[in-house]
């Protein structure tokens, strides 16, 4: 498993951008944009027609990807040698959590460095959007969380034999995606290299995860258990089917928190 950062140009920011400026998209996604670039007006965003919001954005933010252009292909080389650094270390880890060798597989992700702060990513394409105010140990952290989803879907998949299709938000695997993260990370060899883990200094998971309740109990504390001394796969039958189980809880609390 490796990951090279690059610099995909402008266009690249805009749509990255706009997949998370649609009609319907909650707040929880759509509102960091505009608390990283006050000068954009969220009434010029919404509900306008995508090609109207294409011109809108680009005429508004193409001045800002002037002035940091220059930054962006000074991280490419920040990113791509501060992941090197780790990079045997990352492997280990993730080799012996999934319980296969990760150098042999996904030595092609790729890290485009960009302007939206909500990063995405796109499991068949193989690459993931680092948001540029990231420092490298950041950058490394936010990849990090990525990687994982990359290996725990192709391990799923095997598994499970279902579609790729299944594994985007909202769906309930996605879901689970996202928890599991932090049951991953709290290896020594991953959690010592990423700044937002633990949940105190941020967390390496979405914060409704971290004030989530089932029972009676944070789920993420529920999930580590599950995780311990399992094999992957039995840890991925048993958390699926506690949350199919409760379901409808865990999608009301984040319902309510996306707004």
């Amino acid at each position: 498993m490796k990951v090279t950062y690059t610099n995909p140009g402008f266009r690249h920011s805009i749509d990255s951008i706009l997949l998370f400026e649609t009609d319907g998209t909650r707040p929880y996604w759509s509102d960091a944009l505009f608390d990283f670039y006050p000068k954009l007006s969220r009434d010029a965003v919404a509900g306008q027609k995508p090609d109207e919001q294409v011109r809108y954005l680009t005429d508004t933010l193409s001045e800002v990807y002037r002035e940091i252009s220059p930054e962006l292909d000074i991280k490419v080389n920040q990113y791509n040698e501060h992941f090197m650094k780790y990079e045997s270390q990352i492997n280990d880890a993730l080799s012996e959590a999934f319980d296969l060798d990760t150098r042999g597989i996904f030595n092609d992700l790729t890290g485009y460095i960009c302007m939206n702060p909500v990063c995405p990513r796109f499991l068949r394409e193989r690459y993931f959007d680092v948001f540029y105010l990231n420092s490298e140990r950041g950058a490394l952290g936010l990849s990090l969380h990525e990687i994982i989803h990359f290996i725990w879907f192709d391990v799923w998949n095997r598994l499970f034999g279902d579609s790729y299709d299944e594994y985007e938000m909202p769906s309930l695997k996605w879901i689970l995606s996202e928890m599991v993260v932090e049951s991953i990370m709290a290896d020594r060899r991953l959690s010592s290299i990423n700044p937002y883990f633990p949940r105190e200094h941020g967390g390496c998971v979405y914060g409704y995860f971290q004030d989530m309740e089932i029972d009676g109990m944070n789920i993420l504390d529920t999930m580590e258990s599950f995780y311990k001394h399992r094999k992957i796969t039995e840890f991925m039958r048993i958390s699926y089917e506690y949350c199919r189980e409760h379901e409808a809880a865990i999608r009301a609390h984040i319902a309510e928190a996306e707004g």
